[in-house]
């Protein structure tokens, strides 16, 4: 049977909370199976009036509770399954209650649960309700004052947000530790972490000479492999002083890595939790883009300290204003620390995939959306990396003088408040003295705006005509679409170096430029940097294209020019099995790479084509299985092209000792991208090439690229070596072995699928093993996922149907991969249609309920 449908909340419907809590104290005693949570609340009431004290609550055993000291019966409240009323309460109050709590069984990850034998609790967004009865609301902003009781041996560690207090006796063989969190916080920000841990410590002096202790807990026998988490962090902080001018506010800084969690990290005030993943790394163990990915989260995480956590949401309708807002400040770490252009490019890629997927989708949604049915399914690339690309248009309008001025007025304005995106722009709009009302339409509407460029030249003025014209496509509850203000980077380029470079803003659905040049018609460079989220259309020939991408001097457009031709091309391969790849233009790729040699990272990245979702824009309705076949004939007519180049840098020793440096991962991504093409060549010697690289790596990042080189081949005896190898040299690396996981269902079959979930180290508990093989999957491996007979739809059905039962939040998750159905040829949607309607008709949690209802419309 269907399970009910999630209740719409809807933005429009918002009211402030009737009551302030000025102190929260809340004392936990620990057990796996009984923990008691004694919660001690000092409320008034915000105004006059009679409106009840209303409580969130789940899976909750209410033990006692009293107001002033006076114990209440049933009588005196309502009490149901997701809250708890009391109907006559004073103005001003002391409100105590008990409850038990289980966090043993709690396998949705959320509240407090069990990882690994410790306690671990993650409160995002609605979890505090199921610690203790409480407004889990981010409005409702308090200070915490937390005891903490545990068992000696089992929790010799035992922290919270803030301050530690006097660890002491408690007697029994258990003690007591007491945190008090200076800075008032909404409940989401709560969190408790107790256990035997090794731990990494290090401090940090700050700009106005404070030191703060700085700790990372992590298992036993892992505190080495911190050492680059911690590097980072410190790093962070340095950055966020020097270009935001914000300093650290507490005397301590606390992490801790679990394996069991949802997400990727959570900033919690002074005590972030992580996913171990997020964490450990060492040169044995982790590739390149481990210790990239810890360097970001890393530093996202630091950064919500003021983004976030200082000034937090008003509700989850303004989620993008801590999400994008610190997206936007970790990606521009990333690129201070690492290469500007190729952080860039990644970042759209990234982009690209996710976001410009989800806006052409059924799932489609504003970045600040009107409502939503559950709001752990609003945590997206909508939000997180749309959202950044808000700021970063914010950014180039203004520029970075009234950018920095600006946000140095939020911080100001706004501290210790719980605001909205229009109170973020008013401080813009004071600053600069410019009305953002049309800008926020960028906020309201969901879609991706494609703007289309035409040109025509007059020889005799020497003069270039523009035309511009934008048009956001329906999505879902938005048929019609508004102009929205798009600043556009562009450049006349003359060919011979020479570019005259101006930024427009495009604020209405068409405009009309003229340019003078001298030297005759010169290319035209539109989107320069992706100075917006837009799509682009332009009716260019090939030998246009390949022009613009020889004269282009911005490296992303560079980089984009390739991506379009070969985008082209692949789409051209995909119309049948026959259809040669076009030798000149792979020659023209291969001599890009060959002169970007002196940037290795970026030579990498021009040897990457379009992945198969990506094409599903360009062509509908998409193949995938096509559009998987055209993209592996032109890799491989790439590959034989290159082949004297990949084979001399391969022969060439990778660089030792490894050091996770820009400058040595810069090297090892293009060796990492011509083993990747040696996956798919038509090589007969490349099974034995490929195996030899995999012996001899001495780094993980070469040990993985030629392991999944191997997969891409296919059944072999190579390939069956290699992964033998790996998981008997890696089976008590969990880390590790989610990348074995990994590497064969991203480029399997839905029996591969079936045979990995069955594997005895496979846990359906465990988001990271899941995700691993569930996730990859079906968003990495689209032309098995969407096989047209629906085998890999029917081989993740089970899988996430029992992920949904224990953990809600990563079923919807997984389920988000459906979001791409409707664009499919009519054989494999029928199929996915079909997949949709079955678990529609399922028992579903109202996470996963919402997902599939979206999803069918």
């Amino acid at each position: 049977m269907r399970t009910e449908t999630p209740i719409a909340v809807k933005l429009a419907d918002y009211t402030p909370y009737p009551f302030d809590i000025e102190h929260v104290d809340l004392a936990f005693d620990l057990d796996p199976d009984a923990t008691r949570v004694t919660a001690t609340l000092k409320l008034s009431r915000k105004s006059k009036g009679s409106a009840p004290l209303v409580l969130d609550g789940e899976a909750l055993k209410l033990l006692s509770i009293a107001i002033d000291g006076r114990a209440l019966t049933p009588s005196d409240y309502t009490l149901t399954d997701h809250d708890l009323t009391l109907a006559d309460v004073p103005d001003t109050f002391e409100l105590r209650t008990q409850v038990e709590i289980a966090p043993s069984k709690n396998t949705a990850l959320s509240g407090l649960y069990m990882s690994g034998g410790r306690f671990c609790s993650q409160c995002e967004s609605v979890g505090f309700r199921r610690i203790t009865y409480y407004p889990d609301r981010p409005d409702v902003m308090s200070r915490f004052f937390v005891t903490v009781t545990a068992d000696k041996a089992a929790c010799p560690i035992m922290l919270s947000n803030g301050t530690p207090g006097e660890v002491t006796d408690a007697g029994n063989g258990r003690h007591k530790a007491t945190w008090d969190d200076p800075h008032k916080k909404p409940s989401y920000l709560f969190a408790l972490c107790a256990g035997d841990y090794d731990v990494y410590r290090d401090s940090f002096t700050t700009m106005s000479g404070k030191q703060i202790d700085l700790a990372i807990h992590v298992d036993k026998g892992d505190a080495d492999r911190a050492a680059w988490a911690m590097d980072s962090l410190k790093r962070s902080m340095a950055w966020d002083e020097e270009t935001y001018g914000r300093e650290y506010d507490l005397g301590v800084f606390n992490i801790v890595a679990v394996r069991d969690f949802n997400f990727g990290a959570m900033e919690n005030k002074g005590l972030n939790v992580f996913n171990s993943a997020y964490v450990l790394a060492d040169e044995d163990s982790a590739t390149d883009a481990d210790f990239e990915a810890i360097e970001s989260i890393v530093a996202h995480e630091y950064f919500h300290n003021w983004t976030g956590n200082r000034i937090t949401c008003r509700d989850w309708f303004q989620l993008c204003l801590k999400e994008g807002l610190t997206v936007f400040r970790d990606q521009n770490f990333s690129a201070d620390m690492r290469s500007r252009p190729v952080q860039r490019i990644k970042d759209v890629i990234r982009l690209r995939a996710r976001q410009f997927a989800e806006d052409a989708g059924p799932l489609a949604h504003p970045v600040r959306p009107a409502n939503y049915g559950a709001i752990d399914n609003l945590y997206t690339a909508t939000v997180y990396e749309k959202g950044a690309e808000l700021i970063g248009m914010l950014r180039r309008m203004i520029g970075p003088e009234a950018y920095r001025q600006g946000m140095d007025l939020y911080f100001d304005r706004h501290d210790g408040q719980a605001v909205t995106i229009e109170e973020f722009y008013a401080c813009f709009a004071d600053v600069t003295g410019k009305d953002f009302g049309p800008f926020l339409r960028w906020y309201a509407q969901a879609g991706t705006p494609q703007v289309t460029v035409e040109e025509s030249w007059d020889e005799a003025a020497g003069e270039l005509t523009i035309k511009l014209a934008q048009a956001t496509p329906p999505t879902p509850g938005q048929p019609t679409k508004k102009p929205v203000p798009i600043p556009l980077e562009l450049a006349l380029l003359d060919g011979k170096g020479g570019t005259d470079a101006w930024m427009t803003v495009l604020d209405t659905a068409e405009t009309t430029i003229t340019r003078k040049t001298d030297g005759g018609r010169p290319l035209l460079s539109v989107n320069r940097d992706f100075s917006a989220p837009i799509r682009v259309g332009r009716d260019l020939t090939r030998d246009q294209r390949l022009a613009l991408v020889v004269a282009e001097t911005d490296p992303f457009n560079q980089w984009e020019g390739v991506q379009t031709l070969v985008t082209e091309e692949i789409l051209k391969l995909s119309e049948g099995s026959q259809a040669q790849p076009d030798s000149d233009l792979v020659a023209a790729v291969a001599e890009a790479i060959g002169n970007a040699s002196g940037d290795p990272a970026f030579a990498a990245l021009l040897t990457r084509l379009p992945e198969v979702g990506e094409l599903f824009l360009e062509r509908k309705p998409a193949d995938p299985v096509a559009l998987h076949s055209g993209r592996k004939r032109l890799q491989a007519a790439l590959a034989a092209t290159l082949a004297p180049t990949i084979a001399t840098t391969l022969a060439a020793p990778s660089p030792t000792p490894y050091r996770p440096s820009a400058e040595q991962a810069g090297v090892r991504a293009l060796r990492g991208a011509f083993i990747n093409l040696l996956g798919a060549s038509d090589d007969a010697d490349a099974p034995k090439t490929l195996l030899s690289l995999y012996r001899h790596a001495t780094n993980m990042t070469e040990r993985l690229a030629a392991m999944r080189a191997l997969t891409m081949k296919g059944q072999s005896a190579e390939r069956d070596e290699a992964l033998a190898d790996f998981e008997q040299n890696w089976k008590h690396n969990p880390i590790v072995m989610d990348k074995w996981f990994a590497v064969q269902a991203g480029q399997g079959t839905a029996a591969t699928v079936a045979e990995l979930a069955s594997h005895p180290d496979f846990d359906l508990k465990n988001p990271n093993r899941v995700r691993a093989v569930v996730g990859v999957f079906s968003t990495a491996n689209l032309a098995a996922f969407h096989a047209p007979d629906g085998s890999g739809y029917r081989a993740v059905e089970d899988i996430i149907l029992k992920a949904d039962a224990a953990n809600p939040a990563l079923a919807a998750r997984l389920l988000a991969a459906f979001e791409q159905w409707r664009m499919l040829e009519p054989r494999a949607g029928a199929a996915a249609e079909a997949t949709l309607q079955r678990l529609q008709d399922a028992k579903l949690s109202p996470n996963s309920a919402d997902i599939v209802g979206r999803a069918l419309g």
